[in-house]
């Protein structure tokens, strides 16, 4: 069995190593919801409501296309659904990556986003992960996967409860005639949102590419599931050297900026609409919540 295991090994390396190395990894995405909507009294209807519209938002599949330096991370073509539709739909946009491009020789990354009817394409240099290789090992589909941990920096930005938090306080401090004192002290639940939080990966050295989902890279092994926060991706497929090549190459379409900049542009579109959902009355709106008039 030993024997058979090494060979499989050594022929999956072999396999890697030649010069026209190609491979396909599917992966879906699964978050935890939070969904208490902030105290707020909502029928079963509008729960049911909002509860979709997460759901199609954060429930995807993706493709990574790979080989040795290389890879793009996209998302499977779905049909449109009307959930994704609207004002909802276009700040949702912004948060997902149309195609992302990473290139592990020269560390670079290229991702291609629209938002609000404007097409970006960020070029920027790869994060740095500083794994840490734990002696843990489980099975993944056939594959044999270790385990490694990071750390990651939240980004407010594109945390749906910061947002739906920071919205629910400006409205609460007009209901109470407080204002916006920028000295007002922070709210238990404000002062207890990390700022960091911990990634687990497993990723398989039978597969041995420095790959994985998304900005995720620097293992010896491409990367199969990654655990951040409520964000589970789990790959639940995998094609190696298949006849059909496809070219992996960096998007080209939007205008370029950096990803400091895209965060400054979507920061200020992101404050614009907290400050409109903060002026309307509890229950009669909010993120994905009430009512259209």
């Amino acid at each position: 069995m030993k024997t058979l295991i090494t060979l499989v090994s050594m022929l999956t390396t072999f396999l890697i190593t030649a010069q026209d190395f190609q491979g396909k990894a599917y992966y879906f995405s699964k978050t935890g919801m939070d969904m208490n909507f902030g105290g707020r009294q909502l029928s079963e209807d509008q729960k049911k409501a909002i509860a979709d519209r997460m759901k199609s938002a954060f429930e995807k599949t993706f493709i990574l296309t790979f080989d040795k330096n290389a890879a793009t991370y996209k998302e499977e073509a779905q049909l449109e659904t009307t959930g994704g539709s609207g004002r909802w739909g276009a700040m949702l946009s912004g948060f997902t990556s149309n195609n992302y491009y990473k290139n592990i020789k020269e560390e670079t990354y290229y991702d291609q986003r629209e938002f609000y009817g404007k097409n970006f394409l960020i070029k920027d240099s790869l994060p740095t992960y500083n794994w840490t290789l734990v002696n843990e090992t489980k099975k993944i589909g056939n594959y044999t996967c270790f385990k490694a941990t990071t750390t990651k920096k939240v980004n407010e930005i594109m945390d749906w409860r910061a947002m739906r938090r920071k919205a629910r306080q400006q409205r609460d401090q007009r209901e109470k005639g407080e204002g916006d004192q920028a000295n007002q002290k922070n709210t238990p639940e404000e002062s207890e949102t990390p700022k960091e939080i911990e990634v687990i990966a497993w990723y398989t050295p039978e597969i041995p590419v420095n790959q994985g989902p998304g900005s995720y890279w620097g293992l010896p092994g491409l990367i199969l599931e990654v655990q951040e926060g409520r964000t589970t991706l789990l790959c639940n497929k995998i094609i190696l050297n298949t006849k059909e090549k496809e070219e992996i190459k960096a998007p080209t379409k939007g205008k370029e900026l950096s990803q400091a900049e895209f965060d400054e542009i979507t920061k200020k579109k992101v404050e614009e609409m907290i400050e409109q959902f903060s002026t309307q009355r509890r229950g009669r709106g909010g993120f994905g919540g009430g009512r259209r008039n």
